[in-house]
């Protein structure tokens, strides 16, 4: 029989059901050198024989490691330890955008401000279900979005609505300039983002791969700048390496690349680009299996970010042996 657990925040499949003892010792982790919780339960090592884990649950497994800082970044005085923000879009149904945003590992999800479907008059069917219905708020931060606005006093009004709603005075703000590319208007996103600060809003506006118009949107307030990759929902990766480049280097806040990813690769040059996050929705909500897709999106951050970190080395016209031929036979 296989069951699919949530293993230190992970979806896992084993075959079960089967002890924690038995789990530790697949696992090939010395029992007597952790601590397991189990459904929100700390279990003791007496126990682990006889406890069982099942389909559904939820296990913690921790040790002791040496001290240090969890990789993080804040916008806002809100600190992050995921750097994958997801959408909650497209998905074929609202189960496999729950699944999926848990194999993501991310904290942040947006989430579109939009009118409720009213009943029709006279009908006394039960009402529509919400989208809160389906994401734990007390698990996710929830981003309001302006997605669908084409100017500014629009994208103004729905950023009250998001707020007076209850979700967040945090803001991705959109304002759409052109319809068949779905490019910002950055003319009216600089102007609602200097009227949404002053109203006391986090604003994170969605832009283009522009280093001036970026600087404006900081000089403005923005409290993080997110400018595309490619145009949205086009998977075409990031078109303009350079552009994030120089971004970056003049940032003095978090640098968020949203729209235009389109498999882990994209995500994994972002983070290599010195991106803070990757924002996404359709390369994970149209992949075939979306589940497996935001896993695949999260360990690509993951390895972007490393390696971010690590340095590359530079690159070279020739090759550069890594073996040295000095003491060779012959030489």
């Amino acid at each position: 029989m296989i069951l699919t657990i949530t293993l230190n925040g992970d979806l896992r499949e084993l075959t079960g059901p089967v002890s924690v003892a038995a789990l530790l010792a697949e696992l090939k982790i010395d029992s007597r050198r952790v601590a397991v919780e189990h459904n929100l339960v700390v279990i003791k090592r007496v126990d682990f024989e006889q406890t069982m884990v099942r389909e559904g649950d939820e296990l913690e497994i921790v040790n002791f490691v040496g001290g240090g800082q969890v990789d993080s970044f804040t916008i806002a005085g809100k600190t992050f330890t995921s750097r994958l923000i997801v959408g909650t879009g497209k998905y074929v149904s609202p189960a496999v955008m729950v699944r999926a945003h848990e194999a993501s590992g991310a904290e942040m999800v947006t989430v579109a401000v939009r009118r409720v479907n009213l009943p029709r008059p006279g009908s006394s069917g039960p009402r529509e279900p919400s989208l809160l219905d389906y994401i734990d708020t007390s698990k996710y931060f929830l981003l309001p979005n302006t997605a669908g606005c084409y100017s500014a006093a629009e994208a103004i009004r729905t950023a009250h609505l998001g707020r007076e709603v209850g979700l967040s005075n945090w803001i991705k703000l959109e304002v759409i300039g052109d319809e068949r590319t779905l490019f910002p208007d950055n003319e009216a996103l600089l102007e609602a983002t200097r009227v949404l600060v002053a109203d006391g809003f986090v604003v994170l506006p969605y832009t283009t791969d522009d280093p001036v118009v970026c600087r404006k949107l900081e000089d403005a307030g923005a409290a993080a700048v997110m400018p595309l990759g490619a145009p949205i929902g086009s998977g075409l990766g990031i078109q303009n390496p350079n552009n994030i480049r120089i971004i970056r280097e003049s940032a003095r806040v978090p640098l968020i690349v949203d729209a235009g990813v389109g498999t882990a690769s994209d995500a994994a040059l972002a983070m290599e680009l010195g991106a803070d996050a990757v924002l996404m929705n359709t390369a994970i909500a149209g992949a075939q299996d979306p589940v497996a897709m935001a896993e695949a999106m999260k360990l690509a951050v993951r390895a972007g970010r490393l390696a971010y970190g690590s340095g590359r080395i530079p690159r070279k016209m020739y090759a550069n042996a890594s073996t040295p031929v000095e003491g060779m036979v012959g030489r």
